[in-house]
């Protein structure tokens, strides 16, 4: 199997996507896209992916988009180890934390939306507050979600695609002075960041990082 991942380092959606492959042990090429030079929206990549966005995994010519989508995909391919759990009940609950960072919080703060906002008059500042605004709700409500779980993770002891989503989420909220001071959340992070599979998807680690 030939995987091409288009990606851009600090894409949080595309780091959920690079998190499960290396979860699964699969092997990966990069075609990375600058985000701030609109490099996605280069004819080539929107015949690829017509929304213009990242990440897109090419798997043996075909393409899939949208990072749940491509990760419910290679979860169903290579279920082991699997990051949903086989109890229909636990798999929704945890669908739901994924869901409410990867639709109702990221979505509102990724640059897209705030490239709109500027182009609308919001200064910088009022820019980031939003951003702000947007990552403190969806992330205190994710903290409520497992509130009285136990574990080294989101819902227990096995990485899950909770964890896979909420360690960029967390990520971003940094890079906006979100507050990011949640117990739980913070302890997940750290046993998180301890597997290889998540260290080697954070975005200094990828070979289109830029730490300028």
């Amino acid at each position: 199997m030939n995987l091409v991942l288009h990606t851009y380092w600090r894409s949080t959606a595309a780091w959920r996507v690079r998190t499960l492959l290396g979860l699964k042990g699969l092997a990966w090429d990069a075609v990375p896209h600058d985000l701030r030079t609109n490099a996605q929206q280069a004819p080539g990549y929107l015949a690829r992916n017509p929304q213009g966005l990242v990440p897109a995994l090419e798997v043996d010519g075909a393409v899939l988009t949208q990072s749940l989508a491509i990760i419910e995909y290679l979860e169903e391919r290579f279920p082991d180890p699997a990051v949903l759990p086989a109890d229909p009940l636990e798999r929704a609950h945890v669908r739901a934390f994924a869901l409410a960072i990867a639709c109702d919080t990221h979505p509102v703060q990724n640059l897209r939306v705030l490239n709109m906002l500027r182009a609308r008059g919001l200064d910088q500042a009022a820019v980031d507050g939003w951003a702000r605004e947007v990552i403190e709700g969806g992330l205190a409500a994710c903290a409520r979600l497992i509130d009285g779980r136990t574990g080294r993770f989101c819902f227990g002891d096995a990485i899950t695609l909770a964890d896979i989503v909420l360690i960029p989420q967390l990520a971003n909220a940094r890079r906006f002075g979100a507050r990011t001071d949640f117990p739980r959340l913070e302890a997940i992070e750290t046993n998180a960041l301890a597997h290889p599979a998540f260290a080697a998807a954070l975005p200094a680690a990828q070979v289109d990082a830029d730490p300028a």
